[in-house]
Parts: structure tokens; C-alpha cells; sequence
């Protein structure tokens, strides 16, 4: 899997164009905005900075779930870092649920539509049930990029409204196959209401079932408000979620959800958030 596009925070992709990739501009590449969770954070309005403040005030932050262990965390303060989870439900994610029910852990799942959403809907409701946070990363895993606009739209619409019929609830955040996106792209996310969520940790668990050396991976990669990417459809990726939970935690880490991590700003539909 190729690594996601590189950006510079909040900037567009055509004020690092070359003189060499002008040209690809001016024929049609659209432009798009890359913004890190700090400055999201930093740039949320005053109004959402007022309510996520008096909810911690008073002990509870109105966005969080209840009983975990980023429930009603400050991310402005503390050693945040989003756990996410690629390409199911499948048949480990029950058991991913239950160890991170038992960490008292929250994580975002970024989950296909063909063969997974359509074929487990159990596992969706309790993921969404147990506080979870539902994404978007298309109904088949193509390439939005190499695809028609309209055949964009229709891998990430129909993926929603899956979810949607199942749990009463559509995503509000997307992941782009590979990470490839452009703004294209970004356009259809934004008329969807989905936020584009790349990462900075991978384990390249598609590679490997060595669960020590996914462990390894992710834990070498790890900095404050990180994005971990994980996939709960390979052999070796849920067995090594015990080991990076402990460890994460020895560190000083909360593990919370991407929209955790990004409040008090909310997920601005059609940005690209990396960190």
C-alpha cells in the first residue's frame, strides 16, 4: 500500500507545484487542503472552544462516550494519539471489540461496504453500540482517484447510506483507498459531509501476521496526535492490539477516536486531515 500523499498543513497542493507540474495543474488537477490535528484544534471556532471547555469544566465532555479512557480527554493538553481501524468488519472484529472493551478503548472504523458492511451488520451495530466511531472507506475499494467522479460518489454514497440503514447514523469521515485523493475527490467528500482521514503510522500489517513485528512497527511510529493505521481484517493484526494498548498507555498515550482527536473542531467535510 502505497504511503498517503504528502501536503503541508493547510496548504494547497498547487503552491508546491513545480514549474514542471504546472502544466498538470492548469490542464485540470484540482487542488485540495491538508490541515494536522493541532491546527484543527488551534483554528476551531471560538464557540465549539466554549462548549468543549465548560463540558470538561463540569466533568463531562458532551462529545465523548461514556466509560473509556479518552471519554472527556483534552487533546489540547494531553498525549493524544487515534487508533484506526481499515476494511472490515470481518471475522476478528468481535474479537477486537472485546479487547478494546476491555482496555476501555475507542477506536475509528474505517470499514468496505462489499463483503464486509453488507455481510455483518451485527458487527457494525455493536461497533457503533459500544461507542465506536463509524467511517467511510468506500463501498470496493478502488481507487477514487483512477475512477469517474461519478463512480467516486457511488463507492463512498453507498457505503453511507449501508451504514446508515444499518445503525440510523451516516459517517462524517472518510478514508481514501491507499490514501490517494485529489480534489476531485475532495469535492465529493465535501457535498457527502465526509472529512478525509490519512495517518502517520503504519504497521503494513497487509505484508506481514507477525504480530510482534506489527507491535514493533506502529510502536517505533508513534508521536503525540499520530494516526495509527490498522487493518482488523489480517491474522496477525488483533493480537498484537494488547501489546500496543499497554504499551501506548506506559508511554503517557490516550488513545482516542480521529474526532477525539481533532476537538474541539469538528470534522470539516471535504478537508484532508493528516498529521
Amino acid at each position: 500500500m502505497p504511503k498517503p500523499i504528502s501536503a503541508a498543513r493547510r496548504t494547497s497542493m498547487a503552491g508546491l507545484l513545480t514549474a514542471a507540474s504546472l502544466a498538470l495543474a492548469l490542464s485540470g488537477c484540482a487542488t485540495y487542503d491538508v490541515t494536522a490535528p493541532a491546527d484543527a484544534r488551534a483554528e476551531a471556532p471560538a464557540a465549539e472552544v466554549t462548549k468543549k471547555d465548560a463540558a470538561l469544566a463540569a466533568g463531562k465532555d458532551a462529545k465523548a462516550p461514556r466509560g473509556a479512557a479518552g471519554d472527556g480527554v483534552d487533546c489540547r493538553k494531553a498525549k493524544c494519539v487515534a487508533l484506526t481501524f481499515d476494511a472490515g468488519p470481518s471475522e476478528n472484529t468481535d474479537r477486537l471489540l472485546d479487547i478494546l472493551k476491555k482496555e476501555k478503548v475507542r477506536a475509528s472504523f474505517f470499514m468496505l461496504g462489499k463483503n464486509h458492511v453488507e455481510k455483518r451488520p451485527a458487527e457494525v451495530k455493536r461497533i457503533d453500540a459500544e461507542g465506536h466511531e463509524l467511517a467511510n472507506h468506500t463501498w470496493s475499494h478502488q481507487i477514487l482517484t483512477e475512477i469517474s467522479p461519478d463512480a467516486a460518489k457511488r463507492e463512498m454514497s453507498r457505503l453511507q447510506e449501508a451504514v446508515r440503514k444499518i445503525t440510523g447514523k451516516a459517517p462524517r469521515l472518510m478514508r481514501p483507498p491507499q490514501g490517494r485523493t485529489d480534489g476531485s475527490v475532495s469535492e465529493i467528500s465535501k457535498d457527502l459531509g465526509l472529512a478525509q482521514v490519512l495517518w502517520s503510522v503504519t504497521a503494513k500489517d497487509y505484508q506481514t501476521n507477525d504480530s510482534a513485528l506489527i507491535t514493533k512497527r506502529v510502536l517505533e511510529q508513534t508521536e503525540r496526535d499520530g494516526i495509527i493505521l490498522l487493518h482488523d481484517i489480517y491474522r496477525g493484526t488483533v493480537p498484537a492490539v494488547p501489546g500496543i494498548l499497554k504499551e501506548l498507555k506506559k508511554r503517557g498515550y490516550t488513545v482516542v477516536t480521529v474526532s477525539q482527536l481533532l476537538s474541539p473542531a469538528k470534522p470539516e467535510p471535504g478537508m484532508v486531515y493528516r498529521p
